[in-house]
């Protein structure tokens, strides 16, 4: 049973990024999209073993640290076009100060590189150091629309 409303719940998940992403016209801010919402999957999966709300997985978290890893990585060439969309909550200050960007997309990589997914506790403590450097970039260049 849990694994069943662990299923859907991936699946409205999934469901709700493609609609967020209907309208879209620019390739740019898509692909960004796509990115970030690949990031929250991971984060997602991540979170809900290290709160005990789904079982620990070994293969899941693996798979989810490598999404994350790949994200961050791919972060400044996804960003490198200053690309608009009316659905984009991507700030102009990330053009303006590019250089920063990139480097705190750097600190995502090396919080998502350094993240132990060997349990569920030690997932739990690694992804602080991943949510504040998620975080320090949505602060300063994301607007929620």
């Amino acid at each position: 049973m849990k694994t069943l409303s662990v299923a859907l719940m991936g699946s409205l998940m999934i469901g709700s990024i493609a609609l967020a992403h209907q309208g879209v016209k620019d390739p740019f801010v898509k692909a960004r999209m796509h990115a970030m919402g690949t990031a929250g999957q991971a984060t997602k999966v991540l979170g809900d073993m290290a709160k005990g709300s789904v079982d620990y997985d070994a293969t899941q978290a693996a798979e989810a640290k490598a999404a994350l890893i790949q994200v961050a990585q791919d972060l400044p060439a996804l960003f490198q076009e200053n690309a608009s969309d009316p659905v984009s909550e991507a700030r102009p200050a990330i053009w303006d100060d590019y250089a920063d960007f990139s480097a705190k997309a750097d600190v995502m990589a090396a919080a998502a590189v350094a993240l132990d997914t060997s349990s569920a506790a030690t997932i739990g403590a690694g992804l602080r150091a991943l949510g504040g450097s998620c975080g320090g970039c949505h602060k300063a260049y994301r607007q929620k629309k």
